[in-house]
Formats: structure tokens, C-alpha cells, sequence
């Protein structure tokens, strides 16, 4: 579903910077419930499997909620970082600019289901939408103002590239896992 918002909010915005779409923006509803949903999800199966290893903790219990946290503590803050930092972003301090890049975002999530099917796929899948995303993004802006990709970074307001590298940075990390993970498999 967000990768299908995604899309469509990319093919509407011809203009990368001004043009809206109303799913850029509707769309978060979604998410945000989604997210949660997602958490307490990820600690069932967490508490599940901990009582399959016949680790005994009560289901609710504040042990079973931080053997959780530490040991899914790169996803909890993932989506964490979604809910507290990016859904503010998104909602307000934008203002009515960027519902392209907010598209493209939304197109990432086309990765998470070859998450499961694993191997070659998902590692194709995890780049060209998680890592590829952000030079195209860049291109896109170079593309419609007329400078080279190279300029983009200068050009477009600090807060953006910041955005962009706190984004970035853990696919960059978790594309390594990926690797390093499949370079031990094959």
C-alpha cells in the first residue's frame, strides 16, 4: 500500500519541489498505526520465541519488554525514529513543499516483502529501493532546475541533506548486514 501511494504521488508531482498530492500527506494516517501495530507485533513473536528457547518471562513483563528492546533495538528505534521524528516532518514542518520526495520514500517500503523471500532478490530489492533512491531523488531536483546531480547538495537547504544522510545512514548499515550476511550463505 505505501509503495502503490508512493508511486502514484511520483508519477502526479511533476514538479519535484511544489506540486502536491493529497496521498503525501493521507497517507501517514496510515502509517503511523501501522508502526505501532508493527512494534507491539515484533515483541509477540519476540516473547513467542523466547518461550519456545524455554526462556520463562511473564508476557507483559518489564524483563520480557527489555529483552525485547535489546535485542530489536536497531528496529523498535527504526520505527520509533518513523513515529516521533518523521511524522512531524511530514505533517507540519514541511510546510506544502516535497510531496515527490515524500513519495519516494513511501516507494521504499516496495523492499520489506523480499525481506522474507531472502537471497539475491532481496538484496536487489533492498538497493534499488533503500540505497538507489536517494541519488534519484538528487537527480530528479538536477533534472527539473537544470544543474548537474554533483550541485544538488549545494543547492538544496542544509536541512535536507541532513534529512536525507540520517535516512540513508542506517540502509547504508543494514544493506551491509545484508551483504555480509549472504557473503557467508553463498
Amino acid at each position: 500500500m505505501a509503495t502503490v501511494s508512493g508511486i502514484t504521488v511520483v508519477l502526479n508531482c511533476k514538479d519535484v519541489v511544489y506540486d502536491r498530492h493529497w496521498l503525501a500527506v493521507e497517507y501517514i494516517w496510515v502509517l503511523v498505526p501501522y508502526m505501532t501495530y508493527d512494534i507491539y507485533v515484533m515483541y509477540l513473536c519476540h516473547w513467542h520465541k523466547s518461550q519456545d528457547k524455554g526462556i520463562v518471562e511473564k508476557k507483559h513483563s518489564l524483563a520480557s519488554v527489555r529483552s525485547f528492546l535489546l535485542q530489536e533495538r536497531l528496529m523498535v528505534t527504526h520505527h520509533l525514529f518513523i513515529l516521533i521524528v518523521l511524522t512531524p516532518i511530514t505533517q507540519h514542518f514541511r510546510g506544502e513543499l516535497g510531496d515527490f520526495f515524500v513519495g519516494c520514500i513511501f516507494i521504499a517500503e516496495l523492499s520489506t516483502p523480499f525481506v522474507s523471500l531472502g537471497k539475491i532478490l532481496m538484496q536487489v530489492a533492498f538497493f534499488l529501493c533503500r540505497i538507489l533512491l536517494f541519488p534519484f531523488m538528487y537527480a530528479a531536483y538536477a533534472r527539473q532546475v537544470g544543474i548537474p546531480v554533483y550541485m544538488v547538495p549545494f543547492r538544496i537547504p542544509l536541512h535536507c541533506n541532513i534529512a536525507n544522510a540520517s535516512l540513508i545512514a542506517p540502509q547504508l548499515y543494514w544493506f551491509r548486514l545484508i551483504c555480509r550476511k549472504a557473503a557467508r550463505l553463498y
